[in-house]
Parts: structure tokens; C-alpha cells; sequence
């Protein structure tokens, strides 16, 4: 039997099937819009590989400044991700150099430029992304929850009106406003939950600077309505953010990784198969529980000024030391690592040799220097800063100021004439006596050998060399971290 619709029905219907056909070639349209920029995204990538990582002797790992992945705390580089990095650079053989996000918008291109060699930023692996990067191993597992805030009065109001004031299932976002950055995974889920649950969630997106950690604070403190946050993340933040709710799931468990070039298959193996060793020893799981599971500890940074994400400070004598480093025409940065290096801003530190107080000046050093008391942290900063003037002016051949300043350091540490004993041993073997790395500094270590500390010419004999090399070392990498954190003024 044959249907004879009405013309009118007709037009309608054909328009529908117009309708539907036009909507299927936007849909491929915006597809092969999508695919061609992901390959062009991967024509222009760089193709730097382990190779050319392991020539240079640099990782470099951009990261997030966060209360969780890289921070500063009392004057000491903390964070999970940091602390995976040193153990993965170590395990390479490789300098590790940390470069700190400003747009989490633009990290993938950042990573395909070349800029960086891996993203050391938790991130689920989701399929989509998988176009245009290469994920690790996962690093843990986690899942998505909503984040809201209980009524300012929750305490004082009863249980029944309080769970009336709050979302309790996904589905009840419909017609509702969550904010989040837009080219986060929490985006993503977003918009397959919108699917999920047959209605549109309005999503409001933020800035690509903010991280997960200050849009949660902006949740506590009421600028946003909602947000999305993995729950390790949440659970941290809301322990010391009591008024925060996050027990609504919003996704199934999912994978975290960090993420590497697809043109970059050696590199992206060999962090695999570290991790995957990782995974098994017993060192992960405390680097995890510490940053995630010990809510003491992060109550106790949170609430500290000298912590990163709170103020410009590194230590309760960052007056004092700024007052001297100017004297000396130092960056107050680089000498507070200096203090840091030899007492972690202790007064009352003393080393096995004698010395004291926050510069570990010792006591006949003292005295020549005019120091009373060298517990004193001012009197301590001004003695140990005038001795580091001094031995930065006897270096009258070194003419780069930054070397000057490294050879001052390496004097202050293990003294001024082994310093020039190792100079003259470079001359020696044909080396640059006024260039610290690589140079003097190799020659400061061959001075713990008989074979080096016996020759005619060498006046002061023995020195333990890799005390001096490390003690410029770690200064400056704590100086870099310091720079990443914290204003010169």
C-alpha cells in the first residue's frame, strides 16, 4: 500500500532529510578540519630524539606551578612531578632543566616545536589527544568529580537543608554553569557528559594560565559556581578547604600520564619502560602519599609564608639578605641559595669542621671578619657576604662576572688557594683557568688525586673536590628554581 503525504508534509519532510544531510557534511567538514590541522601540527613537529637529548645533556620537562607538581618550600624545590623528574634525569644521566608553563593552553604546542622534550604534567590519556601526541605509561590512576561549595553557614544548618542546597548526581547540571579551562581533559568530559545525560551543561571557560589548584580555589572562595578536578587533586585541596564538596563522580577511572613528541619513539620508549620499573618500587608510592594523601604536610605548607604560592618569600631573613646582596651587587636570590646550601636558614646549624650560624663561617674566619656572635643571623649574612666580596675582588683575571662569581663560591667553600692550585693545574692540561664549568672545576676534582696534588707547582696539596664542585653546583640549580618562583624585588 502506498502513502500519499500531503504537499505540505512533503516539503517538510524534505527539508528535515536537507537538514540532516547538511549537518553530516558540516560534521565531516569540521572532521577533516580537525584531522588536517593535527597533520600539519605533526609535519611541523621537531624530530629531537634521545639521541640528540643524550648530546646535549639537557631533559628539559616543562611543568606546573602548582601545590602538587612544582612549588617552592622554605627556600627547598618540592612537588610530585619535580621530584619524578630528578629521579628520571638521574636515571639518564641527563641535566634536568624545568621550564614552567604560562598557557596550559599551548603545551602541546610547545612540546612539537621543540621547546621541550616531554610535558611532565599529569594529564588523562584520552583519544583525542592521541592525534597529536605521544602518552607514557600512566603514572596513577584517578578519576573526575564535580567540585562545589557547601552554604557559607553548613555548619550551623541541618543535614536535610544542607544536601538540599547541593548537586548530588551529574544530571542535575542540566541547564547549569561549570567553569573550567577550555583545553582540558575536564572539557572533553564536559561535553560527553552533556551527551551522556540528554542535556546541555553551559560551560564557562577560564583562563589558560589558571591552574587546577586556584580554580578550585575559586570554587571555596565563590567566584565559580562549579569546576571539575581529578579527585586526588580535589581530595588534597578540600582538606584544607573544608567548605569544598567533591564526592560526585563524573567519569569513570582514567589513566595520568605525561606526554612526549610522537616523533620522539626512543625517548618515549625509554621513559616507558622506566616508569613501568617506577611503578614497582616502593619510593613511588611515598612520593605519591606525600604530595596527595599527607594532608598534614599540605596543611602546614599551604598555611606557611614561605611558601611559593603564597608569597614572594624564601625565608624569614630574605630582609637581611636582600640588604646585603646589594652591597655586593648580588642577586639576593643567588645568595639566599647560598645560605640555603650551607645551613637551610638554621642559626644554630655547625658542621663537623667547626663552622657556624646561617653562613657557616668558622670561628677564626670570624674573628678576622669582626663577627661577635656568629649565631646572629645578621651579624652571620654581613660577616659571610663581606668574605665573599672579598674573594670575588681577588679574582682579577676572571673577567666574565658570572664565572667570578662561581669561582668566589667554589673559594668560599673549600679556599681560596686550592682555587688557584686547580687553575694552574688546568693551564697545565691545556684547559681555560678563568672558565668555572667544565674546566676548573674538572681539575678542582683531579686535586683529590695523588698523581695531580704531588706536582711541583701545586702549593696546597689535597682538596676533596667534589665537595667544592657540587657546593657551586647545587647553589645555582637551586638558584634557577628560585628564579622560576620568586621576584627579584
Amino acid at each position: 500500500m502506498k502513502i500519499k503525504f500531503p504537499p505540505t508534509i512533503r516539503i517538510i519532510i524534505l527539508l528535515m532529510i536537507l537538514s540532516l544531510f547538511s549537518c553530516q557534511q558540516q560534521e565531516k567538514s569540521k572532521t577533516d578540519e580537525s584531522q588536517a590541522e593535527v597533520k600539519m601540527i605533526l609535519e611541523n613537529s621537531v624530530g629531537r630524539d634521545l639521541d640528540a637529548i643524550k648530546k646535549d645533556g639537557v631533559l628539559k620537562a616543562l611543568v606546573v606551578y602548582s601545590s602538587t607538581s612544582y612549588f617552592l618550600y622554605k627556600g627547598q624545590p618540592m612537588g610530585f612531578e619535580y621530584e619524578l623528574l630528578k629521579r628520571l634525569a638521574d636515571h639518564l644521566d641527563l641535566k634536568l632543566e624545568i621550564i614552567v608553563s604560562t598557557d596550559l593552553d599551548s603545551q602541546f604546542e610547545i612540546l612539537n616545536r621543540g621547546d621541550v622534550d616531554l610535558i611532565a604534567h599529569g594529564m588523562a590519556i584520552t583519544n583525542q589527544r592521541k592525534d597529536e601526541v605521544a602518552f607514557t605509561e600512566y603514572l596513577y590512576l584517578t578519576k573526575q568529580v564535580l567540585v562545589q561549595k557547601k552554604p557559607d553557614n553548613y555548619r550551623k544548618i541541618s543535614w536535610g537543608a544542607l544536601q538540599k542546597q547541593l548537586i548530588h548526581d551529574p544530571i542535575e547540571l542540566i541547564d547549569d554553569t561549570v567553569s573550567i579551562r577550555k583545553n582540558s581533559n575536564y572539557y572533553e568530559r564536559l561535553i560527553s557528559l552533556s551527551n551522556e545525560i540528554g542535556g546541555n551543561i553551559v560551560i564557562d571557560t577560564l583562563d589558560s594560565q589558571l591552574s587546577t589548584d586556584e580554580i578550585i580555589s575559586m570554587v571555596a572562595d565563590g567566584k565559580i559556581k562549579y569546576t571539575i578536578a581529578d579527585e586526588n587533586l580535589a581530595k588534597i585541596n578540600a582538606s584544607y578547604n573544608p567548605i569544598l564538596k567533591i564526592d560526585i563522580p563524573v567519569s569513570f577511572s582514567q589513566r595520568i600520564a605525561w606526554v612526549t613528541r610522537k616523533n620522539s619513539p626512543k625517548l618515549h620508549a625509554v621513559i616507558n619502560k622506566w616508569i613501568k620499573a617506577e611503578r614497582q618500587e616502593a619510593t613511588n608510592y611515598v612520593i605519591y602519599n606525600k604530595y596527595f594523601k599527607n594532608k598534614r604536610n599540605f596543611k602546614r605548607r599551604i598555611k606557611s609564608d614561605y611558601y611559593s604560592l603564597n608569597n614572594n618569600q624564601i625565608s624569614k631573613y630574605d630582609d637581611l639578605i636582600k640588604k646585603y646582596a646589594k652591597k655586593i651587587n648580588w642577586d639576593w636570590r643567588l645568595l639566599a641559595a647560598q645560605v640555603y646550601q650551607e645551613s637551610k636558614f638554621d642559626p644554630g646549624a655547625k658542621s663537623w669542621a667547626g663552622a657556624k650560624g646561617l653562613m657557616q663561617v668558622m670561628p677564626a674566619t670570624a674573628e678576622s671578619l669582626g663577627i661577635k656572635d656568629i649565631s646572629d643571623p645578621g651579624e652571620s649574612i654581613r660577616g659571610g657576604t663581606d668574605y665573599l666580596d672579598h674573594l670575588y675582588k681577588r679574582f682579577t683575571d676572571i673577567p666574565d662576572s658570572l664565572n667570578r662569581v662561581k669561582f668566589s663560591l667554589a673559594s668560599y667553600n673549600c679556599g681560596y688557594s686550592h682555587i688557584r692550585d686547580a687553575q694552574r693545574l688546568a693551564k697545565e692540561n691545556g684547559l681555560d683557568s678563568t672558565i668555572w664549568s667544565d674546566h676548573v672545576e674538572q681539575m678542582v676534582l683531579a686535586l683529590s688525586l695523588p698523581k695531580n696534588f704531588n706536582k711541583p707547582f701545586i702549593k696546597y696539596g689535597y682538596v676533596r673536590g667534589s665537595e667544592p664542585v657540587n657546593y657551586v653546583k647545587q647553589i645555582f640549580e637551586r638558584y634557577e628554581h628560585y628564579k622560576q618562583f620568586i621576584s627579584l624585588e
